[in-house]
């Protein structure tokens, strides 16, 4: 087995992880099994020596015992069964049970079945023949399967009496039950925790009277769970209340489950003091069948999509349309004899489901009270939010919400040099005027990081020095970049606090709406952060801290908890990284002072750029893309880790791939300044998979293990041109390149079999490679030589931001950045007012003849997919030189044919007062 205890492997580095997570040890442990036991049949036939194989059946067994301890299927159960056909010579019944096991395991086939019949109590009656055992196909049938952790107490100073429990819970369940689970019991705090970040499956918690805090488990894959639990944070709730210590810890690993306590404390003890952990409270007299009840409820709660619901029961309503829509019921391509296709096409659900209609059990996107409403409600407590609103016209759409109801015109907004263009545009409709923060050079890779807490800070006093702290209303910031640069909320929000209490954040998380459902990701959303804060700030302990700091003058990047307020927006593009339907997003709000100070706005913005006809399917989309993340986000976020893992396993470790396609690490990606962690990569050859856990607690910035960043220089193409290739010869779709690196972007819809795919495709191009090499010609292999130096150490600069020119600032002398975006924005519409000048020599011809050329309009190269020049902006010799290193094709506001779109000079030189 891979990377076992004591391995000389293994030896080499005390830090050694041969794997991610435990879920591959699990996953090929058991296929190990499978493979020993065939083998062991078969020699056994050939009457060979078994002896050996059988050494290592036993210790397969004895491994899979302390993981299964974990799960209801296989379950210990399972191991102990063919560890008995083992000690009795039933080889052949032993292969084929193994067998069925890791098929219906592999293929999750359990989860249809009820796996409670798989194993019968009959069971020791197989002959050496190896009975076949009846597989009960359908007892579940449609009814999803989930499982339920029992933490029990430990009975006499013996074992938990754990069958007792399950087979009492288990006799609850009824045929007309909506959801069918098993129950898997564990006996101490950690394996609570253990089991919890392990077993994807379970839905729901029931802690029952006291247990002992440590595991017996002695594997460190499993241990490693571990390392996300702050024991010293309990302090002393884990000895005075055990159960609420291990109830808040759960919820904060995975705050969508249920929780249900089973006490026999007096009432007074129990009632209030309980924290917000527990669903319900149950006594030991009460029976279990509220206990089953309740456990059903809480799993309807999230699987409820209330306007899905609604949309699909009005689906099979009878209606006639006399309103708008054609479409609707599928009539006008029924009645067509030029369109039925595209109804073949799309199913006739679709346009059944199509209608202009709010009423008849449906909703108003601009004024919801009933499904919508509720649908909203929901994704708010699934995302952590205060508030939640759908949008159905991408995030796009959302940033201009967003920004047009927090902001007003010559108010100052802090912003991401490389946030989306679509902010560029809010800044302009609200007359806001933008302070462009510059996010720090990849040099070697042609794309930027992301904005140091450094260069924040420096605005945000020079701001403060010059007296204009009062028009400075928010910060902008993308979390996380396009590239995985993944910031810290709560450290950034914190200390600016500190400079600005009233400062309103706004963190794009176009690519980040995945995060809330892993607990390693989920303290950098910006949700996660804002109620962190809110409670740090309202916490008695916090305040007097800052107190005795201040007294001593040692408050700095402490907010005052006297004054500051918590006001946090997160933009979110559903449909990238969750299940949507394209353009489906949401906005997330966490405002102290939303209802008092931002509501109205918000409501008016919302308006004036929602749609008043929403698309419902985008709608009822988004409803079950909620549905899902809260049932099984969890095991999908860590299946898209694990696999992003894989891949870059099996990249490092080929020979042949590793000779064209390098991996970029944490270090090529974040500098050493901003990783105090020393975290460098997420795995390595020599030293296997490194734990990330320190590097997201304390670094100012983390990569995104599911953006796997290629460079791809030694292949001698440019990241457009390898895009291109994968997509039209291989079918292979990738967004993200820049002139040297391609980015690999995985998420909860990619499978292993896309990924063996990619690696198949990979290699066959570096196989190409080479085998082109081998018949060239010394002049050929010159050139292709040159291409490599061309994207491997001639690279193109990496400009910051200029200025605007003195007709777009604000005042005259001006000391800080920030300028009239908007101004600029229209008077270069004006023909009148603009010129062209090529990109052939002219532009540098001006620039050298003392003329300062001013950008009239947005240039936007796709890579880097951010404006380079916005309007008002003067053109630098840096960025010239960018845009002419530029061998992209596509660049929105720039025409090849005309030239850049640049104020005439009389225009400029009347320079505002």
């Amino acid at each position: 087995m891979k990377g076992t205890a004591g391995s000389p492997r293994a030896a080499r580095d005390e830090s050694f992880r041969a794997y991610y997570d435990a879920s591959q040890l699990r996953t090929d442990t058991w296929n190990e099994l499978k493979q020993l036991t065939s083998r062991r049949e078969r020699s056994e036939r050939r009457g060979k020596d078994t002896r050996p194989l059988q050494e290592e059946i036993t210790r397969t067994l004895k491994v899979l015992s302390e993981i299964e301890a974990y799960f209801s299927f296989p379950g210990t159960r399972a191991v102990n069964q063919l560890a008995s056909l083992l000690k009795r010579g039933l080889f052949v019944a032993q292969a084929r049970q193994t067998e069925r096991v890791v098929r219906l395991l592999v293929g999750d086939s359990y989860r249809r079945r009820d796996v409670s019949e798989i194993f019968h109590e009959d069971f020791d009656t197989m002959d050496a023949s190896g009975a076949e055992i009846v597989e009960h196909i359908g007892a579940s049938g449609s009814r999803p399967y989930c499982e339920v952790l029992v933490v029990d107490e430990v009975v006499g100073g013996g074992t938990p009496d754990h069958q007792d429990v399950r087979k009492r819970m288990l006799g609850m369940r009824r045929d007309q039950d909506e959801f069918v689970y098993d129950v898997v019991v564990v006996g101490s705090f950690e394996d609570a925790v253990i089991a919890t970040l392990f077993n994807h499956n379970i839905q729901s918690v029931v802690i029952r009277y006291s247990f002992p805090f440590e595991s017996a488990t002695t594997l460190p894959a499993i241990r490693d769970y571990l390392a996300l639990v702050d024991v010293e944070a309990l302090g002393d709730k884990l000895e005075i209340m055990p159960s609420r210590a291990l109830g808040e810890t759960l919820k904060a690993l995975r705050p969508e489950l249920d929780l249900f306590l089973v006490t026999d404390d007096p009432l007074r003890n129990v009632a209030g003091h309980t924290g917000r952990a527990f669903r319900r409270v149950f006594y030991q007299q009460e029976d279990y069948l509220e206990l089953h009840l309740s456990i059903l409820k809480g799993i309807d709660d999230r699987y409820e999509t209330p306007f899905f619901n609604a949309l699909r029961e009005y689906s099979h309503r009878p209606t006639g349309v006399f309103h708008a829509l054609p479409i609707s019921r599928g009539n006008s391509i029924s009645k067509s004899h030029w369109i039925r296709d595209m109804g073949e096409f799309y199913g006739e659900n679709i346009f059944l489901a199509e209608t202009s209609a709010t009423t008849g059990g449906l909703d108003s996107l601009l004024q919801p009270h009933g499904p919508i409403k509720r649908a909203q409600e929901k994704a708010a407590r699934a995302f952590g939010a205060k508030s939640s609103y759908f949008v159905t016209n991408g995030t796009s759409t959302a940033n201009k919400i967003v920004v047009q109801a927090l902001m007003a015109p010559n108010e100052i907004a802090l912003v991401s040099r490389d946030c989306h263009k679509s902010h560029h545009y809010a800044i302009v409709l609200a007359g806001s005027l933008p302070v462009y923060l510059d996010p720090y050079p990849v040099q070697p890779y042609s794309m930027y990081g992301a904005v140091p807490l450094f260069e924040i800070k420096r605005q945000l006093l020079a701001l403060k020095e010059e007296g204009k702290l009062d028009r400075v209303r928010l910060l902008l910031l993308t979390n996380c970049t396009f590239d995985g640069i993944v910031y810290d909320p709560f450290r950034v929000m914190k200390e600016v606090l500190a400079v600005k209490p009233d400062m309103i954040f706004i963190w794009d998380e176009a690519w980040f709406g995945f995060a809330r459902f892993s607990p390693t990701y989920r303290a950098r959303t910006a949700m996660a952060a804002a109620r962190r804060l809110k409670h740090m700030l309202q916490s008695r302990e916090y305040g007097e801290a800052h107190r005795r700091a201040r007294s001593k003058g040692e408050a700095d990047g402490m907010p005052d908890p006297e004054c500051a307020r918590v006001r946090v927006y997160a933009t979110q593009s559903t449909h990238k990284t969750l299940t949507s339907l394209r353009q489906g997003s949401m906005i997330h709000v966490y405002d102290q002072d939303f209802g008092t100070l931002a509501h109205e706005a918000f409501e008016e913005a919302y308006m004036t750029h929602t749609s008043t006809s929403p698309n419902y399917q985008i709608l009822a989309s988004l409803d079950v893309g909620r549905r899902q993340v809260e049932l099984e986000g969890f095991e999908l976020v860590e299946q898209s880790v694990s696999l992003a893992m894989t891949l870059r396993e099996r990249i490092q470790e080929s020979p042949l791939l590793s000779r064209y396609f390098q991996v970029l690490k944490v270090r090529d990606l974040v500098p050493a300044d901003h990783r105090p962690s020393g975290f460098e990569e997420f795995y390595g050859p020599e030293a296997g998979y490194r734990a990330m856990g320190d590097a997201w607690q304390g670094d100012e910035f983390t990569l995104d293990p599911t953006r796997v960043t290629v460079h791809i220089g030694k292949t001698g193409m440019d990241g457009d041109t390898l895009r291109k290739h994968l997509m039209d010869r291989y079918d292979i779709q990738i967004n993200k390149t820049s002139r040297n690196t391609l980015l690999f972007m995985l998420n909860i819809g990619t499978t292993r079999g896309a990924v063996a795919y990619l690696l198949e495709v990979l290699t066959q191009i570096a196989r190409e490679i080479e085998e082109r090499a081998e018949q060239e010609s010394s002049l050929e292999k010159e050139l292709d030589r040159e291409k490599v130096r061309a994207l491997t150490e001639r690279l193109p600069p990496l400009p910051n931001f200029s200025r605007f020119h003195d007709r777009f600032r604000t005042a005259a002398g001006s000391k800080t950045p920030e300028g009239d975006l908007r101004a600029a924005f229209f008077l270069g519409r004006n023909d009148q007012a603009c010129d062209f000048l090529r990109l052939d020599g002219s532009v540098q011809r001006e620039m050298e003849a003392g003329r300062e050329v001013v950008s009239a309009g947005f240039v936007t190269p796709y890579p880097p997919g951010f404006p380079v020049l916005v309007p008002g902006q003067i053109l630098s010799h840096e960025i010239l030189a960018y845009l002419l290193a530029l061998d992209v094709k596509e660049i929105h506001g720039y025409t090849p044919e005309f030239g850049l779109r640049v104020f005439k000079q009389e225009v400029l030189g009347d320079v505002k007062p």
